[in-house]
Formats: C-alpha cells, sequence, structure tokens
C-alpha cells in the first residue's frame, strides 16, 4: 500500500501549474488555423509570436520571430478574434471580442488580462508536439447543449455579485444574470490534453476512455493541459449593471459560442521540463528553457504587405470571397469545314483540335480544426 506522503506528492504534481502572461502586438484578417493561407478571415488579435503569417503551419516558423508572452521560451501563438458582432460565419476562431450592447450600440470591451496557464503536467506523458495546433470551444453551438463539458467553459463573477446574492444560473456557459461586483467578470476554456503524436489529432481525456490508464483514446498520449483565463472589467461599459439577462454578447454570438485557438511555439526544452519542473500544488513556478531572457525586440506583423488590420475592409473581403462565381459564358462549338474533316494530316503535321469543358474543381480535403 502507498505511504501517504508518496499520495500527497503524486497529488501535488498532478496539480502543479504555470501561467504565461500574453501580450497584444497586432490586429489582421488571418487565421493561419481554419483558412491557412488566405486574407478573408474575420479579424484577429496577435498575441504572442510576430512570426505568424497567413500560411504559418509549424513550430520552427513561429520561434524565428519576437514574441510578447512573460515567459522568454514560449513563442507560441494565442489570438482574439476581433470580428463584428453582426456577423455570422462557419470560421470564426480565436477568442472572441466581448461587447456590452448600451441603447443598441456595440461597444467593445477588451480583456483586463488573458492569462494561459499550463495543469496537470504531472500526468502528462509527453510534451507539446512539434506544429500541435488546437482549437477549442464551439463557435458554431446554438444552445449550450453543444458545448464540451470536458472543456469546463463557464463565466463567471470574479468577486461575486453586486449585491452579494448568487442568482440561480442553469446555464454556466451563459452570462451571469445578474450585475457582478466592481464589474468584475471572467471566463475559463480549457483545452484538450490527449494528443496523437503522429497525426496531431487531439481529444480531451476522461473516464469515458476507461480502462485505458491515461484516460485518452486510443494511440493518443497526455500532455500538459492548457486554460485560458480572460478577465473583464465592465464597470465604464456597464456603469449601472443589469439584473436578468446581461446586455453582452461575443463576436460569435451567444456566451456558450466561446471558443480559443493556440499554436505551439514553445523550446522544446522548455516544453520538456514542463513534464519535470512544474510539481507546486497551489503556486505559481516558473518554467526554464534554453533562452534565459526576453527577447530585446519589438514584435510587429511579419507580413505587412498583405491582408489588413482595418475591421470593415475585412468585411468587405468576406463579403466578396463568399459571393456566388459568375456563370460561365456558354461558348459555341466550333465545327470543322466537311473537307478538312475529311482531310488526312501528313506525317509532318500534328493537327488536333481540342474541344474542353471546364467544370468546377472538387478539391481534397485538407486537415483542419472543428470547434
Amino acid at each position: 500500500m502507498a505511504s501517504l506522503s508518496l499520495i500527497l506528492a503524486a497529488a501535488s504534481v498532478a496539480q502543479a501549474y504555470t501561467n504565461i502572461d500574453c501580450g497584444f502586438y497586432m490586429r489582421k484578417n488571418i487565421d493561419p488555423i481554419v483558412m491557412p493561407g488566405e486574407y478573408r478571415s474575420h479579424m484577429h488579435s496577435f498575441f504572442g509570436s510576430d512570426a505568424v503569417t497567413a500560411s504559418t503551419n509549424t513550430s520552427e516558423q513561429l520561434r524565428q520571430g519576437c514574441h510578447t508572452n512573460s515567459n522568454p521560451n514560449d513563442f507560441s501563438v494565442y489570438c482574439k478574434h476581433a470580428g463584428a458582432p453582426w456577423r455570422t460565419s462557419t470560421d470564426l476562431s480565436g477568442i472572441p471580442t466581448l461587447y456590452a450592447v448600451v441603447n443598441d450600440e456595440r461597444v467593445p470591451v477588451e480583456p483586463n488580462a488573458f492569462k494561459a496557464y499550463y495543469e496537470k503536467s504531472g500526468e502528462a506523458e509527453i510534451p507539446y508536439p512539434e506544429d500541435l495546433m488546437i482549437v477549442a470551444g464551439n463557435a458554431q453551438a446554438t444552445s449550450p447543449a453543444d458545448v464540451d463539458p470536458l472543456a469546463t467553459h463557464s463565466w463567471w463573477c470574479e468577486y461575486g455579485f453586486e449585491d452579494g446574492v448568487d442568482p440561480t444560473n442553469p446555464d454556466p456557459s451563459g452570462f451571469p444574470a445578474k450585475t457582478c461586483s466592481l464589474g468584475r467578470l471572467q471566463t475559463i476554456l480549457r483545452f484538450q490534453d490527449c494528443v496523437n503524436p503522429d497525426t496531431l489529432e487531439v481529444a480531451y481525456s476522461g473516464r469515458h476512455n476507461l480502462p485505458r490508464v491515461n484516460r485518452c483514446p486510443e494511440g493518443m498520449k497526455r500532455v500538459p493541459q492548457l486554460r485560458f483565463s480572460v478577465r473583464y472589467n465592465l464597470s465604464k461599459a456597464l456603469p449601472d449593471g443589469w439584473n436578468g439577462p446581461a446586455p453582452l454578447e461575443l463576436a460569435s454570438g451567444a456566451g456558450y459560442t466561446f471558443h480559443g485557438d493556440f499554436m505551439n511555439g514553445w523550446d522544446p526544452e522548455a516544453s520538456a521540463n514542463m513534464l519535470t519542473q512544474i510539481t507546486d500544488k497551489r503556486e505559481f513556478q516558473a518554467l526554464t528553457g534554453s533562452i534565459t531572457s526576453l527577447p530585446n525586440c519589438e514584435a510587429r506583423d511579419a507580413d505587412p504587405d498583405n491582408g489588413t488590420s482595418d475591421l470593415q475592409e475585412s468585411i468587405s473581403l468576406i463579403d466578396a470571397a463568399s459571393a456566388p462565381a459568375p456563370e460561365p459564358e456558354n461558348v459555341p462549338e466550333v465545327v470543322p469545314e466537311a473537307d478538312e474533316a475529311s482531310a488526312s494530316p501528313t506525317p509532318t503535321q500534328a493537327t488536333v483540335t481540342v474541344y474542353v469543358t471546364v467544370a468546377p474543381t472538387e478539391c481534397a480535403p485538407t486537415q483542419g480544426s472543428s470547434y
């Protein structure tokens, strides 16, 4: 039978964490995960490595840039969606912008703080694989039932409710039904923590995968679990508060459409150390790697000649891309004269008449991310 000290030590490792403060550096209409290589995405705000472009798809590419994360070894990209709330789309990604609805006008509320937590490193079997990209949450959710409970997404008042009374909220993935004390609203979202190292497919761990010891689907390994924590201060946008349905909405819709993106850019040594250095149960622990100091540079757009940071221009590009293509004009078939048709070309001639019917190209499916 295991001793109490061993049990406590194991529990301590399993619940350790480190976190990263992520700084903003640009907005742009690109989405390398969902719409690689294109400049017709909804607007995103980017945090982390500035090496990201519309075509970025490797961890090594991210490590070539400057970054705005608080750990010098973290070149990962975290992004915040900055699209317009009146738009609907199937390609929303990132952290959707929160809007306060005041007199039928939508006022954007920027996060007070955005942190990326890495948890359960003691249960991880492998570090984050190179080139891993994950999307968590469901931007297309039409009801709370569409939210994966394993994402543990929820909204709540950081310091309780203004009047100290907690109303019944049957939908934790929805906004609180009363004003938050000091206007402080918070939301969290957990990412998938099982990865197939060969295909980079992801899934959530859990009892549903028993009797597998690592609680992952077959062929997958446990990795540290990433959690987004986003805090907002609503005191200026909603000084009078609310009682009942919250006058809030996301760029992607209702509160339950919250979602997030992650592109792994960790220094491999630091990523491996995450499994051994983060051992404290409750306190933050610093994570070290091969890089010992923060970059002495200013993060900026790596591809300034393409795409746009203007919201209205990005919307126009989306509309233009989604407009139906014009029908091709009917081209009359050219029929050769009778004497031409009966003539036989000499061996030195190669007279070939080709009639081509152009049909819409059927593209092979590409690897993508589902919400």
